[in-house]
């Protein structure tokens, strides 16, 4: 895999370093941060020009190319990795994800919605209850991938004493925080909403992390007391976990798509639960 340095991603894309660096810091372009320098993989950059591709009038589009969309996960990444699936992933986020498969620039949508109509310690079935509002969805399909926990992530020993989001908001703890959108910005806005807070009483770091493993390195650096993001984060990174709740986290897709699914297998990762193998969004 082939990475370039901010000037060279720009000079690639055609854009100024500064209008680049935007677009990363807003969610808006693929890249990773390493050891506080910005990285961009060049295939995910052709990627991300080929989504914006426009066309004529008239002309009929192709099937949605090989590309998994939506949040980042760690079994997901490893199934498709290990199954030769030959499908790719393009982690910005739930919401960036099912934006991208309502236009076709992805065959599906890694998910994991968050409702405050979801009753406290589970997220229940939001996964569903957001699909069912999605207008340019007609027939949808949401496979039951995992079942992940998601919590406080702290520095080892946890120093701070942090054991619920009440503490952050009392001690006045720096928050690592993920981009808008994201499951993980989601979850944080719920269970800010359930505390009687907003995002005004949150000292968040900033830019926004726009990956767990970004997350996590801004609190192993000390940039950050905290953040949220699955336990699996957590172990990868050597810090504290502190649970808040389990939620579902899925794949979305329009059934159209699951013919063009099926020639690229993937690993199942976890025993199908027959109450979560499907989703049939009501039509207009």
């Amino acid at each position: 895999m082939e990475f370039l340095t901010t000037s060279e991603a720009a000079d690639y894309v055609r854009l100024g370093e500064r209008k680049l660096y935007e677009l990363v810091t807003e969610g808006a372009i693929p890249g990773s941060k390493v050891t506080g320098k910005w990285l961009f993989p060049r295939h995910e950059l052709d990627l991300w020009v080929l989504s914006g591709l426009a066309r004529p009038a008239g002309m009929i589009a192709t099937d949605p190319p090989p590309i998994v969309g939506g949040s980042p996960d760690d079994l997901l990444e490893w199934a498709l990795r290990e199954s030769g699936s030959a499908l790719a992933s393009l982690a910005e986020g739930t919401a960036r994800g099912v934006d991208r498969l309502q236009r076709g620039e992805v065959i599906a949508a890694a998910v994991h919605f968050h409702s405050d109509g979801i009753f406290e310690g589970s997220a229940g079935n939001a996964n569903i209850a957001a699909a069912r509002t999605m207008p340019g969805l007609r027939d949808a399909l949401l496979v039951g991938l995992t079942r992940r926990e998601q919590g406080l992530l702290l520095p080892p020993g946890n120093p701070k004493r942090l054991h619920s989001l009440s503490d952050v908001l009392s001690s006045g703890a720096q928050m690592a925080v993920r981009q808008p959108g994201s499951g993980a910005q989601m979850l944080l806005d719920m269970l800010l909403r359930r505390a009687g807070a907003g995002q005004k009483d949150l000292h968040r770091l900033q830019p926004p992390c726009l990956t767990n493993p970004d997350l996590a390195a801004a609190i192993r650096a000390g940039k950050a007391a905290c953040g949220i993001a699955p336990r699996a984060t957590a172990k990868s990174a050597g810090l504290d976990f502190v649970p808040l709740l389990w939620e579902d986290f899925d794949l979305l897709m329009p059934v159209s798509s699951v013919v063009t699914t099926r020639r690229h297998r993937v690993k199942s990762a976890s025993p199908p639960d027959p109450d979560r193998r499907g989703l049939t969004a009501p039509r207009d």
